[in-house]
C-alpha cells in the first residue's frame, strides 16, 4: 500500500470522492504543512497555524496509479483559485499536493506541465507540490462526514470517468 496526501478545498467531499475510487483503500481527513503539533479545526480555521485541509489517501498501486490519483485531484477542485474553493476562503483550503516521494513530485510537477500546456484551465494553476508533510488527522467527527450527515459537494467518480 501506498499513501498520497491532497489538499482540494474543504476535505469533507474530497474524502467522499477518493473512498469512491476503485483501488482506494482508505481516505481520511486532516491537516498538513503547517507549524502546529496535531492542530485541531478550530485552529486551523483561524489561519493562524498554515495548515492546510488535506485527505490522506492509502491506496493499493496494483489497482489505482498515483498519476491516476494526481488526474482525479485536477478534476475534483479548480486549481486556479488561490486559498479557496467554491465559498471557503483561506490558505487552510489552498491546492496542494504534499509529495511522499520524488516520483510522487515528478507526476504531479509533470501533470501541473501538461495542463498548462493544454491550456486545460482559463487561469493559471496554483497548486503547490511540496514535500513530504506531517499528516494529522482531523477529530473523529470530520471522517466520513456526507455518510454522517447526507450532503455532496463533489462530482462523483463515475460522472469523472464520462470526461
Amino acid at each position: 500500500m501506498e499513501k498520497a496526501l491532497f489538499g482540494a478545498g474543504c476535505f469533507w467531499g474530497v474524502e467522499h470522492f477518493f473512498r469512491d475510487v476503485p483501488g482506494v483503500i482508505d481516505a481520511v481527513s486532516g491537516f498538513a504543512g503547517g507549524h502546529a503539533q496535531n492542530p485541531s479545526y478550530k485552529q486551523v480555521c483561524t489561519g493562524t497555524t498554515n495548515h492546510a485541509e488535506v485527505v490522506e489517501v492509502t491506496f493499493d498501486p496494483a489497482k489505482v496509479g498515483y498519476e491516476k490519483l494526481v488526474d482525479l485531484f485536477f478534476k475534483m477542485h479548480d486549481p486556479t483559485t488561490l486559498n479557496r474553493q467554491g465559498p471557503d476562503h483561506g490558505t487552510q483550503y489552498r491546492s496542494a499536493i504534499f509529495a511522499n516521494s520524488a516520483e510522487q513530485a515528478r507526476i504531479a510537477k509533470e501533470k501541473i506541465a501538461q495542463l498548462t500546456a493544454a491550456k486545460a484551465f482559463r487561469s493559471p494553476i496554483v497548486t503547490q507540490v511540496e514535500g513530504a508533510a506531517t499528516f494529522w488527522p482531523a477529530e473523529d467527527y470530520h471522517q466520513c462526514y456526507f455518510e454522517k450527515h447526507g450532503g455532496s459537494c463533489h462530482v462523483t467518480y463515475k460522472e469523472l470517468e464520462h470526461q
